[in-house]
């Protein structure tokens, strides 16, 4: 994956760091918490598991949408070990910054063996 943006190529920077580490095969907790340590490290504030309410007529709907991980409040993360991603994953994505108001999202999936060919960046 080519990026351009300097932030978001820091964050691709760590989840090369954590696939180098532990390579495919491990659950998406995994390198959830992995990610989370390596962006501690280079101090780049983020929340795991954040609630993403459904706003609906003037009312905040908690409908247990959780975004994996953001990022600076500005790139929703959302983490896959999976043989393939497919097109309800990408949905998830876009619905998450869709709902959230945040703009960048990267859905990156672990289980490969080059995690950068599996990096998808969208933009709305």
């Amino acid at each position: 994956m080519k990026d351009q943006d300097p932030f978001t190529h820091k964050i691709i920077g760590a989840v090369i760091e954590v696939h180098r580490a532990l390579g495919p095969g491990l659950l998406e907790s995994s390198y959830q918490h992995c990610l989370a340590h390596e962006l501690a490290l280079m101090e780049i504030p983020f929340t795991m598991e954040s609630h993403i309410p459904v706003h609906y007529k003037g009312v905040d709907l908690d409908c247990g949408y959780r975004a994996d991980m953001i990022v600076d409040d500005r790139v929703i993360l959302e983490l896959k070990a999976v043989d393939k991603v497919i097109g309800i994953h990408r949905a998830q994505v876009l619905t998450y910054m869709k709902l959230s108001g945040i703009e960048t999202g990267l859905l990156i999936n672990f289980n490969v063996e080059l995690v950068k060919d599996a990096i998808e960046r969208f933009k709305i």
